[in-house]
C-alpha cells in the first residue's frame, strides 16, 4: 500500500511538475502565514491589546496596502520577470514577522511595536499575493484540455493548503494550551514567528524553480497608457459588475473577523486549542469536499458555484449566534459543528474566485486591473473588521449585541449569494469587452 502510494506520487510528479511546484509553494506560504497569523489576536491580547487594538490587526496592514497596490501593480507589469517581486515579498515578510515576534522584548508601547511590524509583514504578504496572481497566468495554461490547466493546478495546490491548514492550527493550539505559564506562552508565540520566517525564506528559494512559459511583455505604463487602461476599465462592464458583487460579499465576510475572536474568547471561553479547532474544522470541511467541487467546476464552470460558497458561509454567523447562546459546556461544540457545516461549500471560494477574476480582466493591462480590484477589496478589508466591532459596541458591547451583529451578517451573506446568482443568470458574457 505504502509503495503504491509512493509510486502514484512519483508518477503524478512526472506528469504534472507545475502542480507539484505550486503545491510546495502552497505548503510553504500557508504554513508560514498560518503559523505566524493564526494566533495574532491571542499574542496581541497577551501583550495588553484591547478590543480596538485587536481590530487594528486588520485595519493597519490594509490601509498601508492601499498606498502600495497601484504602484506595485504598475511596477509588476514593468518587470521582465515578475518572480523577482514574489521573492522579495517573501523575504520581507519573513524579516518583519521575526521583528513582530520580538515585540515582547520591547518595554514601552509594546502593542504598537507589534502592530507596526505585523502590519509590514502582512503588507509584504499582500505584495506576494498580488505578484503571484500576475505571474500565475504566465506559467499555467487556461486550456481546459491541457493536463496542467489552471483548475487542476489550483485544485492540487488548494488540497495541500487545506492539509497544512488542518495540521498547523491544531498543532499550534495544542502546544499553546499545554504550556501553563504566561512567559512560556509568549516564548512559544515568538518561536512560531521565527519558524514562519524560515518557511517564507525557503519559499523564496523554491520559487526560483517556477518559470513562466508565456511571459507577458514588460510594460512601462505612461500617463497616457494609465488613461487608456482607466478608459477600458470604465467600459468593461463584466469587470465592474464582478468587482461590485465580490466587494459586497467580502464586506459581509470581513466584518466579523475580529468579532469571531471576541465571541470565542470572551463569551464561549474557548482556550487556544478550541480556538484552533475553528480553523481546523473549516479546513476539514473544505478538504472533504474539494474533489467534489473541482469536478463540479468541470461540469458547470467556475461562475455559478461561487454562489454555493457564499450561501454556505451564511451558516457561520448562525454558528456564533447559537454557540454564545448555549451553556459553556455545550456552546463551543455546537459552534464548531455548525461552523464545520458552513465551510462545506467554501472550496468554491478557494477554487473559483481568482479564476472568475481572470475571466473579466483586460489581458493587456492585467496587472493594473488586478491591482485596482485588490485595492478595492483591501479597503473593505481595512474598514469592515473595525465596522463590525463598532456595530457590536453600538448595540451595547455585550453578548446580546454580538448576537444582533451576527444576525445582520447572516442576512447580508444570504443576499450576497442571491445577487451573485442573479449576476450569473443575466450576464451575457464574462469576457472583457473590447475597447472602442
Amino acid at each position: 500500500m505504502f509503495k503504491k502510494t509512493i509510486a502514484r506520487g512519483l508518477t503524478f510528479a512526472r506528469r504534472q511538475p507545475l502542480a507539484v511546484r505550486y503545491g510546495i509553494d502552497g505548503i510553504l506560504i500557508t504554513g508560514g502565514i498560518t503559523m505566524a497569523a493564526n494566533n495574532n489576536n491571542l499574542f496581541a491580547q497577551r501583550l495588553g491589546a484591547g478590543d480596538f487594538q485587536l481590530s487594528m490587526l486588520q485595519f493597519l496592514p490594509q490601509i498601508l496596502m492601499l498606498f502600495l497596490l497601484i504602484p506595485a501593480g504598475l511596477f509588476a507589469g514593468s518587470l521582465k520577470n515578475k518572480r523577482i517581486m514574489i521573492t522579495v515579498s517573501l523575504l520581507c515578510a519573513g524579516v518583519f514577522f521575526t521583528l513582530a515576534g520580538s515585540a515582547a522584548f520591547v518595554p514601552i508601547h509594546t502593542v504598537y511595536f507589534f502592530l507596526a511590524f505585523l502590519a509590514l509583514a502582512n503588507v509584504s504578504n499582500g505584495m506576494y499575493n498580488l505578484s503571484w496572481q500576475g505571474y500565475f497566468p504566465e506559467v499555467v495554461s487556461e486550456d481546459e484540455q491541457a493536463l496542467e490547466n489552471r483548475n487542476s493546478v489550483i485544485t492540487f495546490r488548494a488540497r495541500l493548503i487545506m492539509i497544512v491548514n488542518f495540521i498547523v492550527p491544531l498543532s499550534v493550539g495544542a502546544i499553546l494550551t499545554a504550556i501553563p505559564s504566561y512567559d512560556g506562552k509568549i516564548a512559544a508565540h515568538q518561536v512560531f514567528y521565527g519558524l514562519a520566517a524560515v518557511m517564507l525564506f525557503s519559499n523564496a528559494l523554491h520559487f526560483r524553480k517556477i518559470k513562466a512559459t508565456k511571459p507577458a511583455t514588460p510594460k512601462r505604463v505612461s500617463f497616457a497608457e494609465i488613461k487608456e487602461a482607466t478608459r477600458r476599465m470604465a467600459k468593461n462592464k463584466p469587470f465592474i459588475i464582478f468587482t461590485v458583487m465580490i466587494l459586497f460579499f467580502h464586506m459581509t465576510w470581513q466584518a466579523d473577523w475580529t468579532l469571531y475572536f471576541i465571541g470565542q474568547a470572551n463569551y464561549m471561553h474557548m482556550n487556544e486549542l478550541m480556538i484552533s479547532m475553528g480553523a481546523v474544522t473549516a479546513t476539514a470541511a473544505q478538504l472533504i469536499t474539494l474533489k467534489f467541487w473541482s469536478r463540479n467546476n468541470a461540469r458547470q464552470g467556475v461562475e455559478k458555484p461561487l454562489a454555493y460558497g457564499m450561501f454556505s458561509l451564511a451558516l457561520c454567523p448562525l454558528a456564533m449566534i447559537i454557540g454564545v447562546s448555549l451553556p459553556l459546556g455545550v456552546g463551543p461544540w455546537v459552534f464548531l459543528t455548525i461552523h464545520f457545516m458552513g465551510h462545506l461549500g467554501f472550496a468554491n471560494i478557494t477554487l473559483n474566485l481568482f479564476q472568475c477574476l481572470l475571466k473579466v480582466v483586460d489581458e493587456e493591462y492585467r496587472s493594473l486591473f488586478i491591482s485596482v480590484y485588490t485595492c478595492i477589496i483591501t479597503l473593505s478589508n481595512a474598514l469592515m473588521p473595525v465596522a463590525g466591532v463598532a456595530v457590536y459596541r453600538a448595540f451595547g458591547g455585550n453578548r446580546q449585541a454580538l448576537i444582533y451583529t451576527f444576525a445582520i451578517l447572516f442576512f447580508m451573506r444570504v443576499l450576497a449569494g442571491a445577487l451573485w446568482l442573479i449576476r450569473c443568470k443575466f450576464s451575457q458574457s464574462e469576457e472583457p469587452q473590447a475597447a472602442n
